[in-house]
């Protein structure tokens, strides 16, 4: 076995299919989400939206009107920690949220 970790998981993706993948939840999904953004505040601040918005991804209703807020701590905050939708996503499958860009809106679909 490779010690490797990245190549570990290389090896493993070349080796499989997607036919004989089983699809992740749409809550395994939100929660796996949450987790890695949480984990990323642990570094330090998140870009803040503008610039975000600036290098392509595009923003959620809640985070294009933080977006016009000229306050710089507020535009690095994580909205998606007191959205519904993380809270939907993460406890019902296929969970009725339809939010555009929202990114638990996607793993719904």
């Amino acid at each position: 076995m490779n010690s490797d970790p990245e190549q570990f998981v290389d090896d493993i993706w070349e080796q499989s299919s997607d036919a004989e993948l089983p699809a992740a939840s749409s809550r395994l999904k939100s929660q796996l989400y949450s987790k890695m953004i949480a984990t990323q505040e642990l570094t330090g601040p998140l870009v803040q939206l503008g610039e975000s918005k600036a290098q392509g991804r595009e923003l959620c209703v809640f985070e294009q009107i933080m977006a016009a807020v000229p306050v710089k701590s507020l535009q690095e905050y994580q909205y998606c920690k007191i959205c519904h939708a993380r809270v939907l996503g993460e406890g019902v499958e296929h969970a009725p949220v339809f939010w555009p860009n929202c990114p638990y809106a996607e793993f719904q679909k």
